[in-house]
């Protein structure tokens, strides 16, 4: 049991469990210390000093958020004027050296710098000289601007701690410390897997999407274009949060309302296409059990995954799952079936995709996966905040929008391809096909709750033809490291299916998803709030399992064949490079 002490904060006596923080224990108390740099579990180094406050008896101030509570009667001041003047004085010097081009910011009215500087009534020219000079770092998926960094370092946490990849740093010291990838080398050039979660911790905008809003305007205001967008399982769980909604609102109706106004010829759900991923990747390990083939069988709908496993695993992309995205897949199917029987021209076909992703932006561009010689299977992709973005420049009201409805063919509505969007989706939804395939009788319970949770790493025993069969899923690069050292260590032989997502809870945290501040971050689980809204809109679901899409079975009748056929295989089907850099 935990030693309890009394200590004093602001004059008022509180009980506290010894060994923790100040700023932990100022929060058990409602009382409120600002940081910039502190992030819980990953980031707690006491470099911004904007968390600083006074202990009785100290000779200095004390940063809160490392600084311990370990001194029965200690006495702490979180209000002196002391301690604000302090607070001010950092974050003037941060604006000192900072690019206050807030007007044209992305993170404008959403930055934690602006919002500190307000809270403190700073003063952006108090101090004055020469600022650090900077290029952007410009690539696919995103933008780097070092003018607006504050060396928090969140971002390198974030990178080393969630996601194993260490591709970004401090570089030089002093005035001239600047964050970035070793030897100054552009993300192009690192091997980056594009996952985007520096970007979600980012307090400021120093690091943003690559965006592509200008480009979609564009392409709807060409009126000789057949313009369709479709959206990702994640974004409707996460959109309403950019209008204000409680985090985990599903807006659904309203999305599918705002995509209309903005003038898109159809509007799908990668729903659909994720149902025909779970058709063609359940049917390949089926095969890949019955005729010896490389097991175990992992997922392939991340592209960050992909981007890592390409880099620092390419000997093992031959366990890889050949079924391309979901989000491939849409366009491949939209550029060939859905264009045949609307009897359109793929050439006057534009794809957009609505992803929770920043990588998907490289997987649009990966020549391999590409279908038709004359362009592309997507032609743009914008993530959740792109969309949030585009629906408030163009006047759209989103909360006062009544519920629209997906167009048909592409999309039935909700079905297991829902689950895709949190981690353990993809294969919940793959057993619900493969187990009554398999036992060739109707599932007893459609929730396998052994492959739910948001711990990094969950094993489960599922019986396939009375038969017990491993699977495993990991999320987050971190974790994927581990299963992939584990494979390569002999530990998995026994394992059959395993789902890898490169997101920490998977895409409903993804990179393109709405940043929430670090008081949020450190507050509440945000990957479990956003998956408890898939969660809950799947058990209201009538259509639950993929095989049972009516419209997927019409597309195989129609135009596929079956799963795995040759057709499926050249339009949906992939394979995979050595990137090793």
């Amino acid at each position: 049991m935990a030693e309890l002490i009394n200590i004093k904060i602001n004059g008022k006596e509180y009980t506290v469990e010894k060994g923790i923080t100040i700023l932990e224990a100022c929060k058990q108390a409602g009382i409120k210390i600002p940081t910039l740099c502190y992030l819980k579990d990953i980031n707690a180094i006491g470099a911004c000093r904007v968390c600083v406050c006074e202990v009785v008896g100290a000779r200095s101030l004390v940063a809160s958020c490392v600084f311990p509570v370990e001194r029965e009667g200690m006495e702490i001041l979180t209000n002196t004027k002391r301690v604000l003047e302090s607070r001010k004085a950092t974050v003037e010097l941060l604006l000192s050296n900072h690019n206050n081009d807030c007007n044209s910011c992305v993170r404008s009215k959403k930055c934690e710098l602006q919002q500190l500087s307000h809270e403190l009534g700073c003063n952006e020219h108090h101090y004055t000289g020469i600022k650090q000079q900077f290029e952007e770092d410009v690539t696919p998926y995103l933008i780097r601007d070092n003018s607006k960094c504050i060396l928090c370092r969140r971002c390198v946490a974030a990178c080393d701690k969630w996601q194993h990849v260490h591709v970004i740093g401090a570089n030089n010291r002093g005035f001239d410390t600047s964050i970035g990838s070793a030897y100054e080398m552009s993300l192009n050039d690192a091997p980056c897997v594009a996952c985007g979660q520096c970007i979600n911790v980012c307090p400021t905008g120093a690091l943003r999407e690559r965006d592509s809003i200008d480009d979609v305007l564009s392409a709807l205001d060409d009126k000789t274009k057949h313009v369709v967008v479709a959206t990702a399982p994640a974004v409707r769980v996460a959109l309403g949060e950019e209008f204000g909604y409680p985090i985990g609102t599903n807006v659904e109706g309203k999305m599918v309302s705002a995509l209309k106004m903005l003038g898109f010829d159809k509007v799908f759900d990668v729903d659909f296409t994720a149902d025909v991923t779970i058709m063609e990747e359940g049917t390949e390990l089926l095969g890949r059990v019955k005729n010896g083939g490389k097991l175990p069988m992992i997922t392939s709908c991340s592209p960050g995954w992909i981007n890592y496993i390409e880099q620092y695993y390419p000997e093992y992309t031959s366990h890889l799952s050949t079924v391309k995205s979901p989000q491939q897949i849409y366009g491949a199917l939209v550029k060939s079936y859905y264009a045949k029987k609307n009897n359109i021209n793929p050439n006057d076909i534009v794809c957009v995709s609505i992803m929770p992703c920043v990588a998907k932006k490289t997987e649009m561009n990966r020549e391999h996966v590409n279908s038709y010689k004359e362009g592309k299977d997507i032609d743009f992709v914008i993530t959740t905040r792109e969309l949030a973005r585009m629906i408030k420049r163009v006047g759209i009201d989103l909360p006062c929008l009544g519920d629209g409805s997906y167009d048909r063919l592409m999309g039935e509505g909700t079905t297991a391809a829902l689950l895709f969007g949190t981690t353990g989706g993809v294969m919940e939804a793959a057993l619900r096909t493969v187990k009554e395939l398999v036992d060739q009788k109707p599932l007893d319970k459609l929730d396998f709750e052994a492959v739910r949770g948001t711990q990094g790493i969950k094993c489960a025993t599922v019986e396939l033809g009375g038969n017990p069969v491993k699977v495993l899923i990991a999320h987050g690069i971190e974790n994927a490291h581990t299963v992939m050292e584990d494979l390569k260590n002999g530990k998995l032989n026994d394992c059959v299916f395993i789902e890898i997502m490169a997101c920490p809870g998977g895409c409903v945290t993804g990179g393109g998803q709405p940043i929430q501040p670090a008081e949020v971050l450190n507050s509440i689980d945000l990957k479990a709030e956003r998956a408890k809204a898939i969660y809950n809109t799947d058990k209201k679901s009538k259509a639950r399992k993929s095989h049972e899409n009516t419209e997927v079975q019409q597309l195989y009748k129609d135009f596929l064949g079956e799963p795995n056929s040759h057709l499926a295989h050249e339009l949906l089907h992939t394979h995979y490079l050595n990137r090793k850099k």
